[in-house]
């Protein structure tokens, strides 16, 4: 029987509140900044005030596209296009330079969780004068699966062609999926990930009215998003993108590529419960960690460390905690937890392919990012919260390995196993 293919990331990029490229996204963690601030007059009367907002005066998004080509792409494929470019850079790897072949067995996996809403609203404006208004590029612009459809095109891509479209567990899913079209040898290399940029009046407004977002905070928008916290009160909408360059390792080898970490595992679930509230006993959160691990082919004493998808809501944090407490039994003491979104906001379907390239560099640098704003952890959760930069100490295999958890509207869950590269 041959060996399963290995599949490893040697290339990440990433554009959100926290800067337009990866060594600032990262730097600016670990100084434990967020990138959270006020809403403008447009959002005015809804009872949330803030979100993560990317600093667009420091986007040159003219770098890599042309007018034209912003007039047929959303603005979350603009920005998927932009963080390809960065994990191409870092991966040392330009489409231009490979043959046919390469070209052939290259593929893309890439998502959106949910379209802009600004974009249909627009769109209905026009139309009330006239049908001619209505652009051409507006369903194109709309559909979940033309980021993917562009990097393909813009790079000569012929590899697998996949989108992903699974809400707040998009990113996840779409690293997971790309994973194992590499293992089962569907492609040599895939760039895998999501875009999502939503932060309109009627998104906020949408989610507001179930009662997601946090509205406690609206004067002081660095402290809205605290996951854990006893006083967290619903998520800060964020928007961006992250993309990575996944490869078979020998593939990578090969070409003396710099490997960043290794992906082991994939589990997926189903909660089978409500539309947007996870179930009460965790049970599929817990299902798709348990089905990472396995797939991984560790124990489950080898993780170390779960990138949690804690979102700042009372009941989706404390059922995560449950679930991680629930797979890791009295390992769990060994384990450190952290959410991110208190720096960037939860991004949707974006937000499972950020918090990968925080852990990948969380991996190259022995560094557990912090969870912000953890004034007073919540008597309900049951996990040891990291809320300052920790240094990550090596199991007894010298090999970090971590848990990325994703979870989504209508009870789809993803969770990776992301580990350091060793020979």
């Amino acid at each position: 029987m041959n060996a399963r293919r290995r599949v490893v990331v040697t290339g990440i990029g990433a554009v959100s509140s926290l800067g337009n490229n990866v060594v600032d996204l990262w730097q600016k963690i670990l100084n434990c900044e967020a990138g959270i601030t006020k809403l403008g007059s447009e959002f005015k009367g809804l009872p949330c005030q803030v979100a993560a907002q990317l600093p667009r005066e420091q986007l040159q998004i003219e770098k890599y596209l042309s007018k034209s080509d912003l007039k047929v792409m959303s603005r979350a494929t603009q920005l998927c296009i932009y963080a390809t470019e960065e994990a191409l850079q870092t991966a040392k790897l330009d489409p231009k330079e490979l043959n046919t072949d390469t070209l052939e067995r290259f593929g893309v996996c890439v998502g959106m969780g949910m379209f802009d809403l600004s974009e249909v609203y627009g769109a209905w404006q026009q139309l009330q004068k006239g049908y001619n208004r209505v652009s051409p590029f507006f369903v194109p612009r709309l559909l979940p699966n033309m980021p993917c459809g562009h990097i393909s095109m813009r790079h000569g891509l012929r590899g697998p062609n996949h989108s992903v479209s699974t809400a707040c567990a998009t990113g996840s899913h779409a690293l997971g999926d790309a994973m194992r079209f590499i293992r089962n040898g569907d492609a040599d290399i895939m760039l895998a990930g999501s875009g999502e940029s939503c932060i309109d009046p009627l998104s906020i407004a949408g989610f507001c009215r179930i009662r997601a977002l946090s509205t406690a905070f609206n004067e002081i928008p660095s402290q809205a998003s605290r996951p854990f916290d006893k006083n967290r009160d619903g998520f800060v909408m964020g928007e961006g993108a992250a993309i990575l360059l996944l490869e078979e390792l020998e593939h990578a080898l090969q070409r003396k590529a710099n490997i960043l970490g290794e992906i082991l595992g994939y589990g997926l679930s189903g909660d089978a419960y409500h539309i947007t509230s996870p179930s009460e006993d965790g049970t599929g959160a817990a299902l798709a960690m348990f089905r990472a691990i396995k797939d991984a082919q560790i124990n489950k004493d080898d993780v170390t460390y779960v990138n949690a998808h804690a979102t700042s809501t009372p009941a989706g944090d404390r059922i995560e905690a449950q679930a991680i407490c629930k797979v890791f039994g009295d390992h769990v003491n060994k384990i450190r937890v952290s959410s991110t979104k208190g720096h960037h906001g939860h991004l949707l379907g974006s937000s499972g392919n950020l918090e990968t390239v925080i852990l990948i560099k969380a991996l190259a640098t022995n560094k557990i990012p912090p969870s912000l704003n953890v004034e007073e952890l919540g008597k309900d959760i049951c996990v040891n919260v990291v809320t300052k930069p920790e240094v990550w100490s090596h199991n007894s295999q010298q090999r970090l390995v971590a848990l990325k958890n994703s979870f989504g509207f209508g009870g789809t869950n993803s969770s990776l196993c992301v580990a350091s590269y060793i020979s």
